[in-house]
């Protein structure tokens, strides 16, 4: 794997490029970075995977842009293919990683043979229902030393929801709190909470690219419907309904990186 760092503006971007042969652009989530990356996706020889840790996620610095946005993200992104040399590459990731890729493959779809949306988190609408617990815990940061943040959080009504219909999403949300640079979490939760990636349905009517859209149930922040919703707009457009990683991790994994496979076999670069 080869490891460098890219300078935009003010912010260190940490960028990870591995393997050979067909690239694949994949993004992390809200608070991901790398490892949510790794955990998921079927490397292999044949495939060269890149991945860009997003501002103020992993190893690379927030820098002084604000507010956070995806579509800064998107940005960033792209100067990275541009660096590596990217013409024709397959695009994606995971609920915001998801979003990102929607922004970039509307405004750049010359560039890309593929389009992966993996457990989306918005479709068309931006601040949607579903990512109200990240500004709940970046409100709980901002206002609270940690611990009592923690509690806070854990005592609403939001965690008692999550813990009887989504355990996943509240055992990740409860593990902001044990972060460091509780300030520019707080900021980075809450601005991305209440962004979208900027993309209308007709826009994404008009997408004439091959696409995968992954998703599952027993899930508050990625909900099915917003993948059925996004699948049923993007006129190329394959729905791949895996176990929910809630109450069936090992089988998730399996099934996402079988289902990505099979996606990235179909393709012609």
């Amino acid at each position: 794997m080869t490891t460098f760092v890219m300078t935009r503006d003010s912010a260190q971007l940490q960028v990870f490029d591995s393997g050979s042969g067909l690239p694949v652009v994949f993004q992390h989530g809200l608070g991901g970075d790398l490892a949510q990356v790794a955990a998921t996706f079927p490397d292999g020889p044949s495939l060269r995977r890149i991945t860009m840790e997003c501002r103020a996620h992993g190893g690379s610095t927030p820098g002084s842009m604000r507010p956070f946005r995806i579509a800064t993200f998107a940005d960033d992104l792209l100067a990275v293919c541009d660096q590596l040399g990217l013409d024709r590459f397959v695009l994606g990731g995971i609920s915001m990683g998801a979003a990102l890729s929607l922004h970039l493959a509307v405004r750049h779809r010359q560039r890309l043979c593929g389009l992966i949306l993996a457990r989306p988190a918005w479709a068309f609408t931006p601040a949607p229902a579903n990512m109200a617990p990240f500004a709940e815990v970046a409100a709980c940061l901002a206002t609270l030393p940690a611990a009592q943040a923690h509690d806070a959080f854990f005592a609403s009504p939001t965690a008692a929801r999550l813990a009887s219909e989504a355990p996943d999403n509240l055992a990740s949300l409860l593990r902001f709190f044990e972060r460091p640079s509780p300030d520019i979490l707080a900021t980075l939760l809450a601005d991305i909470a209440g962004d979208g990636p900027d993309v209308d349905r007709e826009a994404a009517r008009v997408l004439d690219l091959p696409t995968l859209v992954i998703g599952h149930g027993e899930d508050f922040v990625h909900p099915l419907g917003l993948a059925q919703d996004l699948a049923a707009a993007l006129p190329r457009a394959h729905l791949a309904q895996i176990a929910p990683k809630a109450s069936a991790p090992e089988r998730h994994v399996h099934e996402f990186r079988t289902a990505v496979r099979d996606f990235l076999d179909t393709l012609d670069p």
